[in-house]
C-alpha cells in the first residue's frame, strides 16, 4: 500500500491508539504519600491534561468541536475531545512509519474522532509504594495514524512502565470496489518512537498481523533510587533499607510490565 489509494467516497477506517502510562514512586510516610497524590493532582490536573491532549490535536492535524473536562475529588482527573477533519497542505507522507514530532505540527486529514485522558493516582498503604495511572486514548477515522501523537504523549509524562495497543477497525473501499482493511504499513509501534525513546526502555511486541492489532510493552531500563523516592533524599537512607526500597520499587514495575504478580 505503498501508493495512495483512490477510494470510493471518503476513508471509513478507524484508527485507534490506546495506552496506559505508569508512574511509580516510593512515599514512607501517610504525610509523604498525601504529598505525592497532591503533587500528582497538581501536575496532571484537568487544565494541564487539556493542554497535552490540544498539542496531540494540533499534532495530527485535528479541529477541536468541543472540550469536557473534570477534576474529582478526592483525587484524579478526566478530558475528552471531539475532534473534527481539517485539512492541511499534501497529507500524502502522513502515515509513512516514523516517529511523530514533539511537537511540530503535523500535516493530516481526519472525520470526526475524540481523544481522551483519565488519570488514576493510588497508593498502597503498608508498602509504601505509590501508583500514577494515565489512560490515554485517540481514535481517528481518516488518512492519518494516531501514532504520531505517541512519541508526543510519551515526552509529556513521567514514564516508568508504558503499554500500548493500536488497532484500525472496519474497511474503505477503492474506486474498484475492493475493500482495504488497513491503509498503511506498520511493523511494529516501535517505529513510531523517536530513538531516545527506544534507548531508553526495554520494549516487547505482541502483534496479530492478520488482525491489524499492535500490541508493545515498555519499562524504563534504567533505575535510579533518587527518582523514586518522595520527600527524602537517596542517600539519608541506610543502605539496607535503601536496598529493600529498590527492589520493592522494581518489583512493582515488572508486576505491571508482564501483567502478573511477582512472588
Amino acid at each position: 500500500m505503498e501508493t495512495k489509494l483512490e477510494l470510493h467516497g471518503f476513508n471509513n477506517l478507524t484508527k485507534s491508539l490506546s495506552f496506559n502510562i505508569y508512574d511509580i514512586c516510593y512515599a514512607r510516610t501517610e504525610e509523604q504519600r498525601k504529598a505525592y497524590i497532591d503533587y500528582i493532582d497538581e501536575m496532571y490536573n484537568a487544565e494541564r491534561l487539556t493542554q497535552i491532549l490540544s498539542d496531540v490535536v494540533k499534532i495530527i492535524g485535528a479541529n477541536i468541536l468541543n472540550i469536557a473536562r473534570q477534576d474529582y475529588e478526592p483525587h484524579g482527573a478526566s478530558v475528552t475531545m471531539l475532534i473534527a477533519e481539517h485539512e492541511i497542505g499534501d497529507p500524502s507522507t502522513d502515515n509513512e512509519e516514523s516517529p511523530g514530532p514533539l511537537p511540530d505540527a503535523i500535516v493530516a486529514h481526519l472525520d470526526k474522532s475524540h481523544v481522551t485522558v483519565h488519570t488514576y493516582p493510588e497508593s498502597h498503604p503498608y508498602e509504601g509504594i505509590s501508583t500514577f495511572r494515565a489512560d490515554i486514548d485517540v481514535s481517528t477515522c481518516g488518512l492519518i495514524s494516531p501514532l504520531k501523537a505517541l512519541n508526543y504523549l510519551i515526552h509529556s509524562f513521567d514514564s516508568d512502565v508504558v503499554t500500548v495497543d493500536y488497532r484500525v477497525r472496519g474497511f474503505t473501499r477503492d474506486v474498484d470496489g475492493k475493500k482495504h482493511y488497513i491503509d498503511h504499513d506498520i511493523n511494529s509501534i516501535q517505529n513510531y518512537l523517536s530513538e531516545d525513546t527506544q534507548n531508553a526502555y526495554q520494549m516487547i511486541d505482541v502483534n496479530v498481523y492478520q488482525e491489524n492489532l499492535f500490541h508493545t510493552k515498555m519499562k524504563l531500563k534504567n533505575f535510579n533510587l533518587d527518582n523514586y523516592v518522595f520527600g527524602v533524599n537517596a542517600s539519608d537512607l541506610d543502605p539496607a533499607e535503601a536496598k529493600g526500597i529498590s527492589e520493592r520499587l522494581q518489583r512493582e514495575m515488572l508486576e505491571i510490565f508482564y501483567s502478573r504478580n511477582v512472588e
